[in-house]
């Protein structure tokens, strides 16, 4: 294995059953969140993964730190296998692996102060003494940007972006290697989106943190990532370093996807040409034969709606799952 790898993920997968039935339920479907996804994350790197609302990125984070067990597939943490991992052994793990929550009003316990919320997590994993603790808490509240005397207040006494911050102090809170990022900013101000983002490429500096950073605003992704991973219904589709995404994207949706985005400059913006797709995004219940993007591609070919395409490296770190792409 490449020491430059983290995490790597090979060929995961996760569905998620449909019963019916209560008293002898029966198993009459699956929902196919994530179905054979495949990419590395190196250390020190923020791997960004877009794509539209239920595409499986979520899932995907969740699932990559085994707090959704996967269907089939591997994940490995520095050569370790987590899927492999149960019990104490798993546990132990966490500490080198945590999650920046979406929802900063849903993700802190309301009946928790704040310095309880951070404590919790040391004593989960039994660090330090009481009073290191209390230390580690103020030390903590400091490094995201808030005052340590915070540490007796309660959640609803915080903004939104005061939150995300605990949030993120929490995280920080065991010394982890690698965090998931999951969509931090997407409930916040524009004004306060930026805050976080830059606290969170300091912190990555100054402890060597790698970040999988899922998120749907291209251009804030395209601000933090160095490499950006697309999705589309529980598929990567393309992955690639950011300038090769953002100025050479080959797959049809990832075009489609930045074509949405728009140009500070108003006359770009005006001459500019949106691709758009039709229909709606099927459903990951029944998802289309072939290549799941084939009913809505605007490239779309016979081979499309029978084979799902190979995942396949077309130049210089560039990765794409596509059947009318060539390499170059």
């Amino acid at each position: 294995m490449d020491n430059r790898k983290l995490i790597r993920v090979e060929n995961l997968t996760k569905h998620f059953p449909i019963t019916r039935g209560t008293i002898f339920p029966k198993r009459v479907g699956a929902v196919q969140a994530v179905d054979g996804v495949t990419f590395d994350i190196m250390k020190g790197e923020t791997l960004g993964l877009v794509g539209e609302s239920g595409c499986g990125k979520t899932t995907t984070g969740r699932t990559i730190l085994q707090l959704s067990r996967p269907t089939s597939g591997k994940v490995y943490f520095e050569n370790i296998d987590l899927s492999e991992l149960k019990g104490e052994n798993l546990r132990r793990m966490r500490r080198n692996m945590q999650i920046i929550y979406q929802d900063p009003y849903a993700s802190l316990n309301p009946r928790f102060s704040v310095g309880n919320i951070i404590l919790e997590v040391l004593e989960a994993h039994e660090i330090g003494d009481a009073q290191e603790r209390m230390e580690r808490v103020k030390e903590l509240l400091s490094l995201v940007g808030l005052s340590p005397h915070y540490a007796n207040r309660y959640p609803h006494e915080f903004s939104g972006g005061q939150r995300q911050r605990i949030g993120v102090a929490r995280a920080l809170a065991v010394h982890p290697k690698f965090i998931v990022c999951d969509e931090p900013i997407s409930a916040l101000d524009v004004s306060i989106q930026a805050q976080v983002v830059n606290l969170l490429e300091k912190l990555q500096d100054k402890f060597e943190l790698t970040y999988l950073f899922i998120a749907h605003d291209l251009s804030m992704v395209r601000h933090i990532s160095d490499r950006t991973a697309v999705m589309y219904l529980g598929k990567v589709v393309e992955l690639a370093t950011r300038d090769d995404l953002y100025t050479n994207a080959l797959h049809p949706y990832t075009q489609a996807l930045l074509s949405a985005v728009p140009f500070p400059d108003p006359s770009k913006e005006r001459n500019r040409q949106r691709i758009i797709l039709d229909g709606d995004v099927p459903s990951p219940v029944n998802p289309p034969s072939g290549c799941r993007f084939n009913p809505r591609c605007p490239l779309v070919i016979d081979k499309c709606k029978v084979v799902d395409p190979e995942w396949r490296v077309v130049g210089k770190d560039h990765w794409v799952a596509c059947h009318v792409v060539s390499e170059d």
